[in-house]
């Protein structure tokens, strides 16, 4: 399928999980003939969630690409996943795409995770549309969503047709621009007079798209102050730069279940979304002159691609997904992978329709395929012309915010579940596996619990290796606050030489984590033993006396002592000290020391207090406030054994908006009253 860039436009359907993107994309592939009849997700039979876990889950998971032509344009439709554990997902497709349809329901609000989306797309310059889902519902409120879009992205959103309602129900539209009215009817819809009720709101709203219109075009501006109107082409002119440079959001509706207003939204995405030609802004490194470029789209210039996206099949392999910003990639040509400085060979080149893989010649500037079998390729990095080497920006993946401690379900099976999620982690970015020096337990870390339920069952589904989660330990560690002197005498004899060490301690607090001295006077302990009882101590140190965790902060003198010239040896010194060490450390003021994490949280401002409320009911401390980029950022200090699922609560608090980082600050004392509850789980386990 040989399409140029200005016949190609790339779309990526976005809204918050359960919102209807799928069953859209459905819609859409059967308007345009791709399918012949539309599947359901409930029944698991959607061409978009094909992968075994979507359909038991019932929810996208992953980026879905395919296709259909309508109107003589390519439209190629990226289903991205909603759940807010699957942000890198959305990041992958995005940027792919040259815009994005936002699906949201007609609940007359702005619905959770739709914020987030919209401030996305406008911080990437991201052309969008939003498509009001659900008008078939009972209470559908159309104009309450508008209302409360307005309200929030004042001067951006701009209506371009109204629905024809019955008892609430949406039963046709009206198309402002073309002056034209449609009912819904069996087999299609069927144009109609405008009813005469609606004939005073469509002269408001063609005059409210004619002034949106030309304030996104100077020229288009001067004619309007001039003669007070455009015609219609330069009113569709002017919104579509408005979209372009996204100072305008359009706005639609109809029902993605009923397919009703699908094929207007179909019209409309042809007319007024970006040309895959026009996207001039994709910039790009030029390895040989080591400077920025601007990539164009096109055919007849040097090949150049970005693999957005990495799939690992267990049986097929690696499968790429490519989005080609220049030239043509054919099957069968070599190209260079500007990121790990090699080239590849390309074998067959794809077009994808949810799994299905449909073989073709080339591909061209401007669309999306996939290629197999690229052993040196990830997931970001820039194929092109051996000839003409650039480097496109890698893609952004969110850190993990969430950590679990992972185990096999089997003895014996550790090395089977690491292998798996190496696999993994070629096609997902967003998770990690590292070991925790302070506890030895293996810490799976990603964006949220669904993120890393699915991790499990990939695992067990691919590799077929169980595993089991559970929540970390936090690597609590003791010190003291007092002063405390202890003797220790290890003596023992069983026939021949025994055994015999005797020191006498004192112990105190210390900045550095562990400080040795001795004060020994007249040879009472002679020095080739002093090593010994240092080690002994160092080895005592990795329990404490409260809850076996390991002791910091601690200072040993060894000031007295005996020995026997025949029974003393380094071993029984190394006990008499272990000795001292466990009767001193509980008369010296124990205490529990807890890890603090500096956290940096991006909220909207709205949710400022309670969030800041919440981080102070988890023993937080508020260390300031900033503002940034039309957000609130707090900087706080809060113990870890308060965030250990706060990526969750935050979600909760702010409606999926609220994002943050951590880092490891430093440790501090445990709250008296909380001690016992942590000894008495250390001694449980």
């Amino acid at each position: 399928m040989n399409v140029r860039g200005e016949s190609i436009r790339n779309i990526a359907v976005v809204g918050h999980s359960g919102e209807g993107k799928t069953t859209l994309c459905e819609a859409i592939l059967f308007n345009g003939g791709a399918i012949d009849r539309m599947g359901k997700v409930m029944d698991g039979t959607t061409v978009s969630d094909f992968d075994e876990l979507e359909k038991a889950k019932k929810m996208s998971i992953y980026t879905s690409c395919s296709y259909v032509t309508w109107k003589d344009v390519k439209i190629n439709l990226l289903d991205l996943p909603g759940y807010y554990d699957f942000e890198g997902e959305r990041g992958e497709g995005l940027r792919a795409a040259g815009g994005a349809c936002l699906v949201i329901g007609a609940n007359g609000v702005i619905p959770i995770g739709a914020e987030s989306i919209v401030d996305y797309c406008l911080k990437l310059g991201k052309p969008l549309i939003i498509f009001i889902n659900g008008m078939d519902k009972e209470n559908a409120d159309y104009l309450g969503t508008v209302q409360a879009l307005h309200a929030k992205y004042a001067g951006k959103i701009a209506p371009i047709q109204i629905p024809i309602l019955e008892n609430g129900k949406m039963q046709g539209y009206v198309n402002v621009l073309q002056e034209k009215a449609w009912l819904f009817k069996e087999g299609g819809a069927q144009e109609t007079d405008i009813p005469e009720n609606l004939l005073g709101q469509v002269e408001e709203m063609k005059a409210s798209l004619m002034e949106t219109a030309a304030e996104n075009d100077e020229i288009l501006l001067d004619k309007y102050f001039e003669e007070g109107q455009l015609t219609r082409e330069e009113t569709i002119q002017g919104i579509r730069l408005g979209i372009a440079s996204v100072n305008t959001i359009p706005v639609m509706a109809g029902s993605a279940l009923q397919n009703r207003g699908v094929i207007n939204l179909m019209n409309e995405i042809v007319t007024y979304m970006p040309k895959a030609r026009e996207r001039l802004n994709t910039l790009a490194q030029d390895v040989a002159a080591d400077k920025v470029v601007s990539v164009r789209t096109d055919a007849d210039a040097p090949f150049a691609a970005q693999v957005f996206k990495t799939v690992i099949d267990p049986y097929s392999g690696k499968l790429s997904y490519i989005k080609s910003f220049r030239g043509v990639l054919k099957s069968g040509s070599t190209v260079w992978n500007a990121n790990t400085e090699c080239e590849e060979r390309i074998g067959q080149v794809y077009l994808l329709r949810g799994k299905k893989m449909e073989a073709v010649d080339e591909l061209r500037a401007g669309d999306i395929g996939a290629v197999n079998k690229l052993g040196n390729t990830n997931t970001g990095d820039t194929l092109c012309d051996p000839s003409t080497k650039i480097r496109f920006n890698p893609i952004h993946f969110p850190k993990p915010t969430l950590f679990m401690a992972v185990a096999a379900e089997k003895k014996g099976e550790e090395d089977k579940v690491f292998a798996g999620l190496a696999k993994l982690r070629e096609e997902d970015y967003t998770f990690s596996v590292e070991k925790n020096a302070e506890t030895g337990e293996i810490l799976l870390g990603g964006q949220g619990d669904i993120q890393i339920e699915m991790l499990v069952k990939k695992v067990k589904s691919r590799y077929g290796v169980g595993m089991k989660l559970s929540a970390p330990k936090i690597a609590y560690r003791e010190t003291i606050r007092g002063t405390a002197e202890a003797e220790g005498k290890h003596k023992k004899q069983s026939g021949g030489h025994g055994q015999y060490g005797h020191v006498k301690m004192r112990f105190s607090p210390a900045e550095e984590e562990f400080v040795f001295e001795e004060e020994v006077v007249g040879g009472a302990v002679p020095k080739n033993y002093f090593p010994a009882v240092e080690k002994g101590i160092r080895e005592c140190m990795e329990h404490g006396p409260l809850a076996g965790y390991p002791v910091v902060g601690l200072k040993a003198v060894l000031y007295d002592g005996s020995y026997h010239d025949v029974d003393s040896n380094e071993l029984s010194f190394k006990m008499a000290a272990a000795i001292a060490y466990k009767e001193g450390l509980k008369n010296a003021k124990p205490v529990l020391l807890e890890p603090v994490h500096r956290l940096k949280i991006a909220i909207p401002a709205d949710y400022l207090g309670d969030v800041m409320g919440d981080i102070n009911k988890r023993r937080g401390r508020i260390m300031g406030t900033d503002t940034e980029n039309d957000s609130s950022i707090i900087t706080a200090e809060v113990p870890l054994a308060e965030i250990m699922e706060y990526t969750m609560e935050l979600r909760s608090l702010t409606r999926g908006s609220g994002k943050f980082v951590s880092e490891f600050l430093a440790y501090e004392e445990v709250p008296f009253a909380l001690v016992d509850k942590i000894v008495a789980e250390a001694q449980t386990e």
